[in-house]
């Protein structure tokens, strides 16, 4: 009973914030599209981010005052908001959002997601990627692919169209190399060479990178590790049922070698940005080991010392 009070207070009090604050952003962004000038419309863009992260900020006071969660953040102390990141991070949970929100809200730029283009249709939060200008991507089988030949190509067009919108604002572009949340049946299927991730796609990265390499300034490497021996779910955490999740932030130069090529066409080019992606998930993988044995030593340290404290 406890569970399901916390669960529905904290549903309520989020629902409500997105309620009162969906409308001023919603009539800011308008003003994108109404007013006259570039200043115009980039003061309107930068409004819908500020709506955006007091949305976020509230979002985390109702975790704090309502849920046992510890939200371990480790490094990320060079932040800056006024330059651009591109964040690539493992996916294991719906929990992964909240967690990045915890790391980067009003510390960098606010996030841009590349988002399934069926999420535009979700009540409030569809007309809310829209106004932030979240790009929708529609993915398309290999199977359709080779019987439309003509559809090739047009994610890549997407990314470019949503990227230029990139370039007014200091940004934070949020890749998943994954493409999926991980779970073990994924990983068996894909028979997964690293032990806790599923194999990292290249291509949504590069396009990124040929869209916008020029104004990134670094790749946030981020780590998520949630203790125990489950993955929670979003009810779990509002449920107060995670005590705690470590994010575990790496700052990594970004090579311009890595933007300036044909990742398409030239195979010499997209090796290379694939051993790059490659190399990234072997020392995430191994991070992620790392993080969970730390965790697993600490967890048991409490309980020795309350023994040792009762002989």
């Amino acid at each position: 009973m406890r569970r399901l009070l916390t669960a529905l207070s904290v549903t309520l009090l989020l629902v409500l914030n997105t309620l009162i604050l969906i409308g001023p952003l919603l009539l800011i962004a308008l003003g994108k599209f109404a007013l006259p000038g570039r200043a115009l419309k980039a003061a309107s863009s930068r409004g819908v981010m500020w709506v955006a992260e007091t949305w976020a900020e509230l979002n985390k006071l109702i975790f704090a005052c309502l849920l046992p969660t510890a939200w371990d953040i480790r490094g990320g102390g060079e932040l800056r908001r006024d330059t651009s990141y591109l964040v690539i991070s493992n996916h294991q949970s719906w929990v992964d959002i909240p967690a990045l929100v915890q790391a980067f809200n009003r510390k960098t730029p606010y996030f841009k997601f590349f988002l399934k283009q069926q999420l535009i249709w979700v009540p409030l939060l569809g007309l809310a990627f829209w106004a932030l200008d979240y790009p929708f991507m529609k993915r398309y089988s290999k199977a359709l692919l080779a019987k439309h030949p003509e559809l090739k190509g047009q994610d890549l067009a997407i990314t470019k169209r949503a990227c230029e919108k990139f370039r007014e604002l200091p940004v934070t572009v949020v890749n998943y190399l994954e493409g999926t949340r991980f779970t073990p049946v994924k990983h068996a299927q894909q028979q997964s060479p690293y032990r806790y991730l599923l194999k990292p796609k290249a291509g949504g990265v590069a396009f990124v990178l040929a869209a916008l390499g020029e104004q990134l300034d670094a790749v946030l490497d981020v780590t998520l590790v949630y203790p125990g021996r489950q993955i929670p779910g979003f009810w779990a955490l509002i449920s107060g049922q995670v005590p705690r999740v470590i994010v575990d932030i790496r700052t990594r130069p970004l090579d311009p070698a890595l933007w300036q090529g044909d990742y398409e066409n030239d195979g010499e080019f997209r090796q290379q940005v694939q051993d790059w992606v490659s190399q990234l998930w072997r020392e995430k993988d191994a991070r992620i080991a790392q993080l969970r044995d730390e965790a697993r030593v600490e967890a048991r340290e409490p309980v020795e010392a309350q023994g040792l404290a009762g002989k």
